[in-house]
């Protein structure tokens, strides 16, 4: 079995895809962007695509059907995207180096620990902690250069 019960998704053929036409593809493209993105809904753990179809008046149908088109992905990949990038930028800060793992995937809105794992190692290829390591281990020490 693969590292945190990974496997690879089958393309999938959905006709509803076909039935949205180009500009409202594109203009949805864009108000998904500004709302998950813009706005940081990704943070919030509760933030579904019902609740994003809600806020832009359309259905969730539509919205599956733009971040599979125009993103390659599905809607919880495509949030948990800019989650993982979130967390990369904390886990390196140096002004969050006390958080444990937790508490970052906490603040950039994963529910669960696992989901995390699971999420950063299918993206990134490392565990987060293998990230916070390997990426602040080579910060060079500012305290250490001559003046």
């Amino acid at each position: 079995m693969a590292k945190y019960n990974i496997t690879d998704k089958k393309e999938k053929d959905a006709a509803y895809r076909s039935l949205i036409s180009p500009t409202l593809m594109d203009d949805l493209k864009e108000r998904i962007l500004r709302v998950i993105v813009m706005e940081k809904k990704y943070k919030d753990k509760d933030y579904s695509a019902k609740k994003l179809a809600l806020d832009l008046g359309t259905n969730t149908r539509y919205i599956s059907a733009v971040v599979n088109v125009k993103f390659h992905m599905n809607y919880t990949s495509f949030v948990n995207k800019y989650r993982i990038e979130e967390a990369m930028s904390i886990l390196v800060d140096k002004r969050y180096q006390d958080l444990r793992i937790e508490e970052v995937s906490d603040m950039v809105g994963f529910s669960n620990r696992q989901s995390f794992y699971a999420s950063f190692y299918r993206l990134i290829g490392i565990t987060p902690r293998e990230y916070r390591i390997k990426h602040t281990t080579m910060l060079p020490d500012r305290s250490k250069r001559s003046k």
